[in-house]
């Protein structure tokens, strides 16, 4: 900000007010982070508990964070001020935090289009409202004050947004209720509401003055570059994020403590950069720059088995810590006077929306599988080195300070164009990594897309079919992880594998009815394969419960256990629970939950509530059986407690691995009434579940994952 923009009114007319402009820009920004988490794990147990559900939330604050800074643009631009005030009493006056039950998905269709519905109807407007707070104080900051650097407002405003998100795991979602998160909400909201319109009415009588003054500064406008790389790089960050994001919570679980580190990392890349010069160093970091995408390079090659969560996280969340530190470093080091401030919001939310389109809609449509996050390892530097090339281009065609000599006049400009300067070495040298970079993960991509025998992806997450030649079985994976598998063999084809064989838990139980049972009345939750159906004999029925229309396809499709199954077999789709709930009790012998995507737990499947409805459809005498193998989770403590809770009691059967039989190590949890003598055959295969200390029920309105993480 130039000498002449800070002559403006005397001192003594300026209002002493920088400490209410700083609560009023920390207090809607915290909200506007605090109800993202909030309002995604209400509506997670009515979508399949998906990480689709948080990837949608996500573009939808993000279209809608580019509304709020479109409207703080042109706000800024015109006298009708008083428009705010309108907005502002209309968001207070008709938003509902939680949203009525009629938003519950009655069927299994994408649920994309609904939840963005839902979100515009509950908490459109007031963060609509709240997403343009920021620039629009900043901006009658600008005007009032000729001192003072109004980006440093936009620093705390992302200081308080990673202040929200990181608390929510840690303090809000373990301590209170959601309806009472809710309420808090919106009495935080009246007071962001309240201060807001405080500040208007001073900033309302000396506007005019300010914005003359800004229209007289001699600032050039931005050029069409310079805008260019006002969208690219936070679109880079934004799609990195959400890229990483999708990677994590696919594989470990759709919750918010693993939505929060992402978006808290990127966060605190923004209040780093945008804080000031001292924590952006373009040389270092674009060195760990390097490093970081190396590393999320190697650990994202399904040929490499790196599936230790004290690796995986660290090596993701601090690569793109770096990647988001180097793409907004750039973008504030290119940052425009306080005249074009809301014009440069409006293009990084622009970039933002751009990233997140990409990823949750545009991915998913034209991708097979999940590659934009290979893919972006690679686009991300090209535009890092798109933007080196063009301030190096710009740099040299910038006039030359009088009294310099140019390289001709000093008559050094034949040796120069003979010989490359050191930017031009290391700018080449880069280009080469990227290309090799890009051949390294097109390789691998290339290698796992190429062997697969049928590839399916929707808001579900990504499916993948593969026979394995040398093993005779065909196999089922969502993600990284296996959802079953079948032998080739005509002759061994209705055997059961992996976690469904004899030798596991759910293999003993059903041995054991079969011996003792006349016809078996089964449900089960999460179809996979099939392979459940393996169990069924003449005169049993089995329902199946699937959420995954793609998953009914494969099964019937590239799979024979529901074709060559001699029960009768039929399928329900929609969400289990959701279907559950609405049947009469169905009085089943067994109930069979093993309904994870990757290693990802829907987690309204393992509530208090869910294990009543459970309860309700089983017989007296039935019994419960979870499948919770899990590779960073310990399920089996939240499953004892709700049965000891419930009066019943909870037995843990696991077993080895063994490869000449197709069995994977399994987890099971067989939940029956207190009659232990029911359960002789268990008794020597049975593990001890330990009950941690200070480990509360899960409900709809609490599940704390911090306490069973395997590290």
């Amino acid at each position: 900000m130039g000498e002449a923009e800070q002559q403006h009114l005397p001192a003594t007319q300026e209002p002493d007010n920088r400490a209410l402009y700083a609560l009023s820009v920390f207090l809607s920004a915290f909200l506007l982070f605090q109800v993202q988490p909030l309002i995604a794990k209400e509506i997670l147990p009515w979508f399949g508990g998906s990480a689709g559900v948080w990837t949608t939330c996500m573009l939808f604050f993000q279209l809608l964070l580019l509304g709020g800074y479109a409207y703080a643009h042109w706000l800024s631009t015109t006298r009708h001020r008083w428009i705010h005030m309108v907005v502002l009493v209309a968001s207070v006056l008709m938003f509902r935090i939680i949203p009525a039950d009629g938003w519950r998905p009655l069927d299994g269709a994408d649920p994309v289009g609904r939840i963005l519905c839902l979100l515009t109807a509950t908490v459109g407007l007031p963060y609509f409202t709240l997403a343009s707070t920021s620039p629009l104080l900043q901006n009658w900051y600008a005007c009032q004050h000729r001192t003072g650097v109004p980006y440093r407002f936009f620093a705390l405003s992302n200081f308080a947004s990673m202040l929200a998100l990181l608390s929510y795991p840690v303090v809000v979602e373990p301590q209170l209720h959601l309806h009472t998160q809710a309420w808090v909400w919106s009495v935080g909201f009246l007071i962001s509401a309240a201060l807001n319109y405080g500040l208007f009415r001073q900033s309302a009588c000396i506007s005019a003055h300010g914005a003359a003054d800004q229209a007289a500064t001699p600032d050039a406008a931005p050029r069409i570059r310079q805008r260019l790389i006002w969208v690219a790089l936070p679109a880079c960050a934004s799609a990195l994020l959400l890229a990483v994001t999708n990677h994590i919570t696919q594989n470990i679980a759709a919750v918010p403590l693993l939505w929060v580190l992402p978006l808290g990392v990127y966060l605190l890349s923004f209040i780093l950069t945008f804080e000031g010069g001292r924590w952006y160093s373009r040389r270092p970091f674009l060195a760990l720059f390097v490093v970081a995408l190396v590393a999320m390079g190697y650990a994202a090659d399904q040929q490499w088995d790196v599936d230790r969560i004290e690796v995986l996280i660290p090596v993701f969340i601090g690569g793109l810590f770096i990647c988001c530190m180097v793409c907004h470093g750039e973008l504030a080091r290119s940052k425009p006077a306080a005249r074009w401030l809301t014009s440069f919001y409006l293009m990084v939310a622009l970039g933002g929306a751009i990233g997140g389109l990409c990823v949750a809609i545009l991915a998913p449509a034209v991708f097979p599988a999940l590659v934009e996050f290979p893919l972006l390892l690679v686009v991300t530097p090209a535009v890092i080195l798109w933007l080196l090339y063009s301030n190096h281009q710009t740099a040299r065609a910038a006039p030359a300070a009088p009294g310099t000599a140019t390289p001709e006049q000093s008559g050094k400009g034949m040796l120069t164009r003979l010989r490359p300067t050191p930017f031009w070495t290391v700018w080449i040298l880069s280009l080469v990594g990227v290309v090799g970079l890009a051949g390294y993960l097109a390789k691998g991509e290339w290698t796992d897309l190429s062997e697969a025998r049928l590839l399916s992806r929707n808001f579900y997450g990504a499916l993948r079919v593969a026979d394995d030649q040398e093993s005779g079985v065909r196999e089922l994976a969502h993600g990284t992880i296996s959802h079953g598998e079948q032998y080739l063999d005509p002759a061994q084809r209705r055997r059961p594998l992996t976690y469904y064989a004899a030798d596991t838990g759910i293999g003993l139980l059903m041995t054991e009815l079969e011996k003792n049972k006349g016809a078996i009345w089964l449900g089960v939750i999460g179809l996979g394969t099939g392979s459940m159906a393996a169990w069924g004999r003449a005169g049993d029925m089995i329902r199946f419960y699937e959420i995954n229309e793609r998953v009914l396809d494969i099964a019937r499709t590239q799979f024979t256990f529901l074709a060559d199954c001699a029960s009768h077999t039929e399928v329900v789709l929609g969400d289990a629970r959701l279907s559950l709930e609405r049947e009469p009790a169905q009085q089943f012998d067994v109930l069979v939950v093993d309904a994870f995507s990757g290693d990802s737990i829907p987690i309204h499947l393992l509530t208090r509530e869910a294990f009543e409805v459970y309860f309700r459809h089983l017989k007296p005498d039935g019994i419960l059986a979870v499948h919770v193998s899990n590779s960073y989770l310990d399920l089996a403590p939240p499953v004892a407690a709700l049965a000891r809770q419930m009066g019943r009691e909870a037995h843990l059967v696991q077993n080895e691995e063994d490869d000449k039989t197709r069995t994977f190590p399994a987890d099971w949890v067989l939940v029956g009434d207190r009659e232990s003598e029911r359960f002789p055959w268990i008794k020597d295969k049975e593990s001890t579940i330990t009950l941690k200390s200070g480990l509360r029920i899960w409900t709809d309105d609490f599940s704390n994952l911090w306490q069973i993480l395997n590290l």
